[in-house]
């Protein structure tokens, strides 16, 4: 090249997750050594021009002793961050004589250190998907963010540790190099199981329904009942993520460095109560991706619920709706992805052991109407299913017999999610969860009989709302899927609501003189094996004990659903 010609490399910056383009052009011009960079250009790049001297000495040249000016197009869009030292120096060299062809057509992105060395840098796998949309040949990234890239089919892929390496390919003395991580094969490995858990059979089934069309679950009850044990273990029992859905999720991970190539397996995210509601939902000076969008097409589980700010539980009422959250600042407003399943774990009040049957409460009434109202009607409305865990007995806690594995557990979610994923295909979304009411009506359409029984139910609880009885149907479509069954029955509205109270917290009291529910319906003794409904989303070879603990356990004065 030669002085006064504009050279052009393609590179880009993050906006939120996603990748957004951006011309790298050098201008050389005679006169007194000058270096200028123009174009919003935030001040990590500004001081790149440090960095960028020191590396192009390391490796035997300089920044050329004239009038250097660098425009980083579009001029409007700030452009934060280290990751254009790399395209910047390129732009440098290659307007002072080097070669263009090695790097014609690739997007390039990398921080350069003091030596030279090329440094891993944010959003490599957004830049990659960017370059396939734009029609470039491909990438040129640092080394160690080399495996990102390569998620990304049908783009050409090189990885670059030293910036010597891209020296030599612009003298034409060697080639760019190839990525020196090769593709791994992850497998999955587990070291805890569902067959640990003892007993519990009804809070068990209730988040195989859970997983298995991505509902949102409330786990209640005294404190060491297994809440917490229990959704530890949700990781187990999910179905494995789709092409699509590990793009989507490596690139949120992807956009605050926190991916190693390819994410394979669903997240599980577990914040602390004391998390803030921007580090929850995402936000800060400079928006960044919160936990619920770091549990995008994972789970979300927030143990001690009620322990959380209310500015961060009411927060989530939005994302749980759309399944995405909107962040909206002065200058802009950032849509981040979150759909999550919502795990809930928390206790009846703040001791833990009203109306536990095992300890004394020491709470006074108003400590426990306060602590029951931090979990207000509109969030309760949104999750799905709310089950109350019941302290089990020590003959339960000490039987030698395992429950049921997670990989039995796995195979039927697996089963389920491929019926419903047919299903909804047309519709562009996974599982039943995410069906709109359109596609609920499309989809989940109830004969007579069963629009009788699901009047019935909506008249015996009276508080159904219209979002609570469409939750229903979604709930009872996926117990039907578990079943195998194309059509939702009587039995699967029944036992969607037994998995449904309008408060957990203060419902669901044992009692010595108690009645029981099963799948919606009053009965005075327990006899599991009279109840071909209830065995039917069991092991035959479920001892009666195991089966007695798929029942809700309820106050004699309790309104039958």
């Amino acid at each position: 090249m030669g002085l006064g010609v504009v050279t052009l490399i393609h590179s880009c910056t993050l906006d939120g997750i996603d990748a957004v383009s951006v011309d790298v052009e050098c201008e050389i011009q005679r006169g007194l050594p000058h270096y200028n960079v123009v174009g919003l250009a935030a001040t990590s790049v500004k001081e790149g021009a440090v960095r960028i001297r020191s590396a192009l000495e390391s490796v035997g040249t300089d920044l050329p002793l004239k009038k250097v000016t660098v425009n980083l197009a579009p001029a409007d869009l700030r452009k934060p961050g280290c990751a254009l030292d790399l395209p910047i120096a390129l732009a440098v060299l290659v307007a002072n004589g080097g070669l263009a062809d090695p790097v014609a057509d690739l997007l390039v992105l990398g921080e350069l250190g003091l030596d030279g060395a090329v440094r891993p840098v944010r959003g490599v796998l957004s830049a990659a998907m960017l370059a396939k949309e734009s029609n470039l040949r491909g990438v040129l990234v640092p080394d160690s963010n080399a495996s990102e890239a390569l998620a990304v089919d049908d783009i050409e892929v090189y990885g670059v540790s030293h910036l010597r390496q891209v020296l030599e390919a612009l003298a034409g003395r060697a080639v760019l190099p190839t990525p020196s991580i090769p593709r791994r094969v992850r497998t999955r490995r587990r070291i805890v199981d569902m067959s640990e858990v003892r007993g519990q059979m009804g809070a068990r089934a209730a988040i195989e329904l859970a997983v298995a069309g991505g509902h949102n679950i409330l786990l209640a009850g005294p404190p060491g009942t297994g809440k917490t044990m229990l959704a530890r273990r949700i990781p187990t029992i999910l179905p494995p993520l789709t092409r699509a859905e590990a793009l989507e999720t490596t690139k949120v991970y992807s956009s605050l460095g926190l991916a190693n190539g390819l994410i394979e397996d669903r997240p599980f995210r577990a914040p602390h109560h004391s998390i803030s509601a921007s580090a929850l939902l995402g936000g800060g000076s400079v928006p960044r991706p919160g936990e619920i969008s770091l549990a995008h097409n994972g789970v979300l589980f927030l143990d001690e619920m009620p322990e959380f700010s209310r500015a961060s539980i009411e927060g989530l009422r939005e994302p749980l709706e759309e399944r995405e959250v909107t962040i909206s600042r002065v200058h802009a407003s950032l849509r981040l992805p979150a759909s999550f399943l919502l795990v809930g774990a928390a206790n009846p009040c703040p001791c833990g052991w009203a109306d536990s049957g095992v300890r004394v409460c020491t709470c006074t009434n108003e400590s426990r109407a306060r602590y029951q109202q931090r979990l207000s009607g509109p969030l309760l409305d949104r999750i799905d299913l709310q089950t109350f865990v019941k302290p089990i007995s020590l003959k339960q806690l000490r039987d030698d017999r395992p429950g049921e594995a997670s990989a039995t557990i796995r195979e039927r979610v697996i089963a389920a999610r491929d019926r419903q994923r047919v299903r909804l295909a047309p519709y562009g979304i996974h599982c039943n969860a995410e069906m709109t009411t359109t596609i609920l009506r499309a989809t989940c359409r109830l004969d007579e009989g069963s629009e009788a029984q699901l009047a019935a139910l909506v008249d015996a609880r009276k508080t159904f709302t219209a979002r609570s009885i469409d939750r229903l149907l979604k709930v009872a479509r996926t117990a039907a899927d578990l079943a195998g069954r194309d059509d939702i029955t009587d039995d699967d509205l029944q036992y969607a609501a037994s998995h449904r109270d309008v408060d957990p917290l203060a419902r669901f009291r044992p009692k010595d003189e108690k009645k029981v529910r099963r799948r919606g319906k009053y009965v005075d003794e327990l006899s599991p094996a009279e109840d071909p409904v209830l065995a039917s989303f069991f092991d035959e070879a479920d001892s009666e004990e195991a089966l007695v603990g798929d029942v809700d356990v309820l106050d004699e004065n309790s309104t039958a659903a």
